[in-house]
This record gives C-alpha cells, sequence and structure tokens, in this order.
C-alpha cells in the first residue's frame, strides 16, 4: 500500500472506526462500534461514540462495492439511542454480503440487536450483554398513550433478536424483565457462554475464530 492509499485508510480509522483488510482470500471492512450509539442528539465531546449517520452510508458503500466481499462488525457499546441502533441493525441484517459480528467486552441495550444482526455472531468468554425494558431520557408525559409508545418499541426490539436469533421469545422477555439481578434497574446481564446456551449469540470466540468463519461465508459465496 503506497502513502496516497494509506493516508484515507488512516482517515477512516480516525472518524469512523473502520478500516479494510485486504488478503489473497477477499477484502474485508471491519466496522467497530463502541461507546454510545449517537441519535439525534449530539453526545458531549468527552463522550466515545458511535454516530449513525456515519454508519448508515458506508454500510450502503459496503453492500455495493464490488471490491469488499464481507463484513466484520466489532461490539464494544454500552447501548444508546434506540432508534439509531435498531436501523443500524437493519441495515446489517438486510446485507446481501457476508456478515459476521464479535461482542468485545459488552454489547449492552440497543447493542444486543446490534450484535445478533449479522449472519454470525460470536462473543469472547468475557464480553457481558445487559438485557432490559426500554428507557428514555428526559420529560415524560404520564400519559396512557406514553407506556403504549414503550410497549411498541419494546415489541419491535423483542421480534427482531428473535427473528435473527436462536433465543426463544419468551426467555427473551424473561431476561429483560427480570427484577433483583440489577441494582437499580429491571433486566438481567448475561455473559459469554450463557447467551450462547440462550442461543442469543451463535459461538464463543475472539478475533481469528471470527476472521475464520467470514472467510468461510465469502468462499461459500464465491463458489456458488
Amino acid at each position: 500500500m503506497d502513502e496516497n492509499q494509506e493516508q484515507p485508510q488512516l482517515q477512516a480509522i480516525n472518524e469512523l472506526g473502520s478500516s479494510i483488510i485486504e488478503t489473497q482470500r477477499g477484502t474485508i471492512h471491519v466496522l467497530t462500534i463502541v461507546g454510545q450509539i449517537e441519535g439525534h442528539q449530539v453526545l458531549p465531546p468527552t463522550s466515545k461514540s458511535t454516530k449513525y449517520e456515519h454508519v448508515m452510508p458506508l454500510l450502503a458503500t459496503v453492500e455495493e462495492s464490488d471490491q469488499i466481499d464481507g463484513l466484520l462488525v466489532l461490539l464494544n457499546t454500552v447501548g444508546g439511542d434506540i432508534e439509531a441502533g435498531l436501523g443500524i441493525a437493519e441495515l446489517i441484517s438486510s446485507m446481501s454480503k457476508p456478515t459476521v459480528s464479535l461482542v468485545l467486552g459488552g454489547g449492552h441495550s440497543i447493542g444486543v440487536p446490534l450484535a445478533v444482526s449479522a449472519k454470525q455472531s460470536f462473543i469472547a468468554p468475557s464480553a457481558a450483554m445487559t438485557i432490559h425494558p426500554v428507557r428514555l431520557n428526559g420529560l415524560v408525559i404520564g400519559v396512557p398513550q406514553t407506556f403504549y409508545y414503550f410497549e411498541r418499541i419494546q415489541e419491535r426490539i423483542i421480534q427482531f433478536v428473535t427473528a435473527n436469533s436462536r433465543v426463544k421469545r419468551d426467555v427473551f422477555t424473561k431476561l429483560m424483565l427480570q427484577t433483583g439481578e440489577l441494582a437499580a434497574d429491571v433486566g438481567s446481564v448475561i455473559y459469554g457462554e450463557e447467551a450462547v446456551e440462550l442461543g442469543l449469540i451463535d459461538e464463543i470466540g475472539g478475533l481469528s475464530a471470527a476472521l475464520e468463519r467470514l472467510h468461510g461465508m465469502i468462499d461459500e459465496r464465491k463458489n456458488k
């Protein structure tokens, strides 16, 4: 890679948290989703965030590019804006190219749909995932319509997660509404092996396992 090619690559890593891996087996775009998922409200500059207006067009580019064979999503997120997170997750799940996700550290809150959105999902043994009901910050009007709105958003999340993983609806709902586990909240925290046992994540593994699976999926697609 010459200097002219290297500069845009370094800029993409610094600004978007993405990079491209080129090998004889294929070209992989690596997308990192870290910190908070930023939605319509801009987060303070001191917050580590993933901006949906950067990620969405990037995913469209990956899908349409003749040079890119697959997508690896690296996740370490505390969650964030529900609709922005769901929007990114829907884009990943609707891609025709091979996609693999890897949860490292944490895939909390709206990070759960993001983790299951790929065609194959991995989680590190030490990684954690927090599953809890929908929460909104700021002014909340105490009328029945507000609670109905909460229920509808929650249903969208449940439907997406159960459609894109092997977890049973009743099991996921129970984890979401569990009391007594989180000190100041309703919900559950699960770790690597438990996430796989529940069917939420496909496999335990790290970077090499995720890359090997992605290359295998790319090879299968090329041979069809």
